[in-house]
Parts: C-alpha cells; sequence; structure tokens
C-alpha cells in the first residue's frame, strides 16, 4: 500500500515512540533513528515482502539494519506492524530486555541479523542475496547504512564484492545526514562524492530525497528494475528530523532528551498528525 498520508502518520508515529522510548531509558540514539523513519516506514509497511504472524516465512525479504544504534526505529516499526507488543518498547535498553541497544536477532521476532559493529551490514546482505541465488529464491535483501558509516573499510570491500558478483536483488540505503557521534562527516573523514564513488565500484546508483515518499519509492521500483548490478538509494536526511530543536544538532546523536525535551518534542509531532 502507497498511501501517502497513511505513511507519513506511520512515521510520526514511530518518530514519538522513539523519542519516548529513549527518554524513558535515558540512554540511545535519537538523531539517527530519526532521520531513518521515513525509510523504515516506507519498507516496512509498503514495500518488503513480510509476515509479521511468521517472521521466518521463506522468500521473505531481508531488512538490515548496518548502522544498529538506530534500533528504535526498528523496534517501533517491528511493533507497530505487529511483530511484538508495543508495551515492550517501554523496556528499551532494560536490563533482560530483548529490546536491547543493538538489535539481537536471538531476542526478537523480524530481527534478521544482530548488528551494532559498524561497517558489517553490507556483507551480511552480500551473503543473504548469495543465498538467495544459490537456493533459486527471489527474495530482496535491504540494508541501511549511514553515512558516517561509509568510513568503514569493510563497506567498500563488500561494495566490491556486491557488484563483482552482481547481486541485483540487494538494495541498499545510506542515511545521509552528514552528522556523526563527533560532528560532521565531511569535517571528520569526508566521504563524498557519494555518488561517484559507488558508481566506480559498479553500482547503480540513485539520489533522494530522504524524507519524500514519493521519490523513496521511485527510487525502489528503479532499483527493482535494475538487472545485473545492486542499487544504491542515497538519501538526504535531516539528523534528528521532526523535532526543531534535534534537527541538525550533533548533541543529539547519541543523548536522551529530557522529559521536558521530550514533552515539547511530542507536541511538535502531534501537530505533524493533525496537518
Amino acid at each position: 500500500m502507497r498511501d501517502i498520508n497513511f505513511l507519513v502518520e506511520q512515521a510520526t508515529k514511530i518518530r514519538k515512540d522513539i523519542v519516548q522510548m529513549i527518554c524513558k531509558s535515558k540512554s540511545g540514539h535519537p538523531g539517527g533513528s530519526l532521520s531513518a523513519a521515513d525509510i523504515v516506514t516506507a519498507l516496512y509497511f509498503s514495500e518488503m515482502n513480510i509476515d509479521p504472524k511468521n517472521p521466518k516465512m521463506e522468500g521473505r525479504d531481508r531488512f538490515v539494519l548496518s548502522k544498529g544504534h538506530a534500533a528504535p526505529v526498528l523496534y517501533s516499526a517491528l511493533a507497530e506492524r505487529g511483530y511484538f507488543d508495543r508495551e515492550l518498547l517501554g523496556t528499551l535498553r532494560a536490563y533482560g530486555s530483548p529490546l536491547q541497544g543493538h538489535p539481537d536477532m536471538k531476542k526478537l521476532p523480524g530481527i534478521e541479523i544482530s548488528t551494532g559493529s559498524l561497517g558489517q551490514g553490507l556483507s551480511v546482505a552480500n551473503g543473504m542475496a548469495l543465498s538467495a541465488r544459490i537456493s533459486g529464491e527471489n527474495y530482496r535483501t535491504y540494508v541501511l547504512m549511514g553515512d558516517g558509516e561509509l568510513q568503514e573499510g569493510q563497506v567498500w570491500e563488500a561494495a566490491m564484492s556486491a557488484a563483482h558478483f552482481k547481486l541485483d536483488s540487494i538494495c541498499a540505503f545510506v542515511d545521509s545526514n552528514n552528522l556523526q557521534i563527533d560532528g560532521n562527516v565531511d569535517k571528520i573523514m569526508g566521504v563524498e562524492p557519494l555518488d561517484k564513488k559507488w558508481e566506480a565500484f559498479g553500482w547503480n546508483v540513485i539520489m533522494i530525497d530522504g524524507h519524500n515518499f514519493q521519490e523513496i519509492f521511485d527510487a525502489l521500483d528503479k532499483a527493482r528494475e535494475t538487472k545485473g548490478q545492486p542499487t544504491v538509494i542515497i538519501a538526504k536526511t535531516v539528523k534528528g528530523k521532526g523535532v526543531s530543536f534535534m534537527e541538525n544538532v550533533c548533541g543529539f546523536h547519541g543523548v536522551a532528551p529530557t522529559c521536558e525535551e521530550t514533552e515539547r518534542a511530542i507536541a511538535e509531532l502531534e501537530k505533524v498528525s493533525e496537518i
């Protein structure tokens, strides 16, 4: 279903969950979770072939959250889709909770792979895509990386491999918000020009506004139609998107909002729901 109004509403719900979960846990990564909310919403509520009632369904599409510290956005999407009870969201990062600071495939249904060590997700996606080819399955594999994460050398080894093996069932997203834990990506270790780099590595490259659902879906359609090479969608996003005082603020990469800040954030997001 590609009802844009419905998807905007879902993305807003996810953003509310992110802020509230991290506030309650007093730790977490709001900035990069909020920036990825629209991409994750598009995948989980429209694009991917999945069944929350049968998380291990044969032929299901796979999702790899390579930037595993953005786990809150994934947890909210899974809960909203019915993989587990929403009440669990209030236990983020609590001792013994299945909702740990990074996704754990052994603790929650719907998690395809445990992630957290940056740079490894694309390699895992390659393995999933090769497995599909060997077994004759036609599922697609989606992977979400951060732009700061692209400073990891393993990403580019995996990029070479995916192009070499013509893994056209892979669709990678780069959440390009130009901020990482210590500041601006282009000042810490510049990764631009991303489009030319990925093209040089043999990928089909699409540049979009990562908060525009129509652009997201147009890119996903083009990715599905592309044969013989993997696709990367470079999504320009805003760190902390949806919460004015968090937007483009490096400090909210890994700092929980206070109770007062959370109230302000929810009030802003409620206004989006009313539009």
